[in-house]
């Protein structure tokens, strides 16, 4: 028997919203959605699970019938799905309604319970939400019935708010295998025997990293799982250390440098650390148009010369400030006031940014 475990794909959502490249990111969403969709024809597999937050909010008719057409075109895989916190059952929730393709079974209640597939020796226990957070640690005492069929647990949850998951009693549960989602990012919880997917593409700069689905196959009793990569981007955080040679067209070059290195269609944050000329101000703005970026954080210190800076500003009132610590004792303190004093005058400089 071979699977796709999936989860938080998160159909509907406009990842960074406001910059040029959002709409572009919200149809990625829906393109590697369908991409995993053929994988399950290409791939062979038996079963497709997905764990909770198939869609981002409740869905629309028109967004049930797309996922719906594209669950059709797979009639020989058999697909479960639960709902999750972002998508959970309401009374009037169409998922309860919606005329599903012949192949797709719902885990909609919110109790467990268990779906057979005797054809692939295989069943699948799950509940979904009826609510957006629940605190009680329901998968703690769930214990599947007996049955010499392959077990599988569809679980959504990980944190305080969300079903808190303890690895310790996942593995003296009895499942065979523990499909896990709500953590975005792929990880192996226990070798073989529960893992979470992470999302398929990402949502937002925090989902760095490779994203995809969890490829699994059950031969002879026994499980292998491996992570496939398939998303369409990446969103990185990277460093740009700075130095007083630095301004902001060389930051622009060191900027471009690392994103035609890691990869141009990817989103970036970056971070500006080491130090900066006293006076020089980085604009910002200008190197945010290097590429898909959606954050510069700029954390760089003033460099600290200040007999350089009294010469340079004798007479003026950065200069007689640096005078007026002459003769005290500069112990740390001293040190301290001497710079948070000069970093916020030369703040207050109506100097143009650093070109």
């Amino acid at each position: 028997m071979r699977f796709i475990h999936m989860a938080d794909v998160h159909l509907g959502a406009v990842p960074d919203a406001g910059f040029s490249w959002s709409e572009e990111r919200r149809r990625d969403i829906w393109d590697t959605f369908r991409n995993c969709i053929d994988d399950c024809s290409r791939r062979q597999v038996d079963l497709l699970l997905i764990a909770g937050d198939l869609f981002h909010r409740q869905p629309s008719p028109q967004q049930l019938r797309e996922v719906n057409y594209l669950f059709s075109t797979i009639p020989d895989t058999r697909i479960v799905l639960m709902a999750g916190n972002h998508d959970f059952i309401t009374p009037s929730s169409p998922y309860l309604t919606f005329p599903f393709s012949p192949n797709v079974s719902g885990l909609f209640s919110d109790q467990i319970e268990c779906l057979r597939f005797p054809e692939i020796h295989t069943d699948v226990y799950g509940c979904s939400y009826s609510r957006q957070e629940i605190r009680e640690p329901l998968y703690d005492d769930v214990e599947p019935l007996n049955s010499r069929n392959f077990k599988i647990l569809l679980a959504h949850g990980g944190d305080d708010r969300h079903i808190p998951i303890r690895p310790d009693r996942l593995a003296r549960s009895g499942f065979d295998y523990v499909a896990l989602g709500h953590i975005h990012r792929p990880d192996i919880l226990l070798k073989n025997k529960a893992a979470y997917s992470g999302a398929p593409e990402p949502t937002d700069a925090g989902d760095t990293g490779r994203h995809g689905y969890i490829l699994g196959e059950v031969k002879n009793g026994h499980l292998s799982i491996r992570f496939v990569p398939k998303a369409k981007r990446e969103y990185h955080r990277a460093q740009i250390m700075c130095s007083e040679a630095d301004t902001t067209y060389s930051l622009r070059d060191k900027i471009t440098a690392c994103i035609r290195k890691n990869g141009d269609k990817d989103i970036y944050h970056f971070t500006l650390t080491g130090n900066h000329r006293p006076g020089i101000r980085f604009d910002t703005a200008r190197l945010m148009e290097c590429g898909r970026i959606v954050d510069i954080e700029d954390q760089t210190g003033m460099a600290f010369h200040p007999e350089q800076l009294r010469r340079e500003y004798e007479g003026q009132l950065i200069g007689r400030y640096i005078e007026s610590f002459d003769g005290q004792d500069r112990g740390e303190v001293q040190k301290k006031a001497l710079q948070y004093g000069l970093e916020a005058l030369l703040a207050t400089r109506k100097d143009n940014p650093e070109q």
